[in-house]
């Protein structure tokens, strides 16, 4: 029998920021209340495809799963826990890694793009991590993954694996489905042409959801529009104060066409003050909750333990018939 399984996770890397937040923890929020069955997971394995200190990523770690709780993430509702706690995840990495052949992985964008911002030639983990994220989402049975645009293809690899193994070892993985979130793209600030991003240099071009109201105001002021004083939706035309007019529509649940008609009247610079207020007002409780919950490190450390183990009794016997399968057993 196929148990409808949702998996999701998120780098940690910190705070997130505003794109994280509207992109992806708010339709978590929403599905923990529609699914039975929900894991959200902390991927730290994947977050050393970028180099980063080992103090810094384990206070990454914490602060991302505060910001979570923060946001509304309940785990008595989902398992929420880190990839690296559930070794079984690596170990099927391996075991499809061996199903998928390397030109594939060459193509995917994000090992390009990824590769020229390390000016490197890039590392093994860099181009292998999509075989871990299928290994992530296949582990569970998931039946379902919220993905944004840019992680569809690596979705797809996912599902090409588990045709894959079903084809060589007979029937086992469901093929996951996406869940595409339907908020609009949020773009960087500075440069609307790029999406907001944590690693981008221009530090007024990423809102964080734990910025303070002074930060957001400043952010928002020297946000890039343009040079006409109208307010309107037109990405391609006018992509600065169309990412303006995205934000607000989508921290305040508003329609496009209801902020546009809000705006009537206003410039751009006024528009951006009205922006940053209602990001200011949605934001505020939830910055409040973050600071209380870093406060208290020893139950963000069990939060995500015991998550941990739940997942640990879902993955432990899917892998115990996977490596009955391959022959390991």
């Amino acid at each position: 029998m196929v148990v409808d399984r949702i998996f999701s996770g998120i780098q940690p890397t910190g705070t997130p920021h505003l794109g994280n937040y509207l992109g992806a923890i708010q339709n978590w929020v929403n599905l923990q209340e529609k699914c039975s069955s929900v894991l959200y997971s902390i991927m730290d394995m994947h977050s050393l495809t970028m180099p980063k200190e080992p103090a810094v990523l384990r206070q990454n770690i914490l602060d991302t799963t505060a910001a979570i709780l923060a946001c509304g993430i309940d785990p008595k509702k989902c398992f929420l826990f880190r990839q690296s706690q559930v070794p079984e995840h690596a170990e099927l990495a391996w075991i499809l890694g061996c199903l998928t052949n390397v030109p594939r992985l060459l193509r995917l964008p994000q090992w390009k793009m990824k590769r020229a911002s390390q000016n490197s030639e890039g590392t093994v983990g860099l181009l292998t991590y999509p075989v871990l994220q299928a290994a992530d989402i296949l582990l569970y049975k998931s039946t379902r993954v919220p993905v944004g645009e840019d992680q569809v293809l690596h979705l797809e690899l996912a599902q090409d694996i588990a045709q894959h193994f079903n084809k060589k070892y007979g029937e086992f993985f469901p093929v996951p489905k996406a869940i595409l979130s339907t908020t609009k793209k949020i773009k960087s600030l500075r440069d609307p042409s790029v999406k907001m991003s944590k690693s981008d240099p221009q530090k007024l071009a990423t809102v964080n959801i734990a910025d303070s109201p002074d930060e957001v105001v400043l952010k928002f002021r020297k946000a890039v529009t343009d040079f006409t004083s109208e307010v309107t939706y037109d990405p391609i035309t006018r992509p600065g104060v169309s990412n303006l007019v995205s934000i607000h529509a989508a921290v305040t649940g508003l329609s496009i066409k209801e902020v546009l008609h809000q705006a009537t009247g206003l410039n751009t610079a006024h528009y951006k003050m009205v922006v940053a207020e209602s990001v200011i007002q949605k934001f505020t409780p939830i910055r409040n909750e973050i600071k209380k919950l870093q406060e208290d490190k020893s139950h963000l450390v069990k939060v995500l333990e015991d998550g941990a183990e739940k997942a640990k009794e879902v993955a432990a016997p899917i892998y115990q018939e996977i490596r009955r399968l391959v022959g390991f057993q």
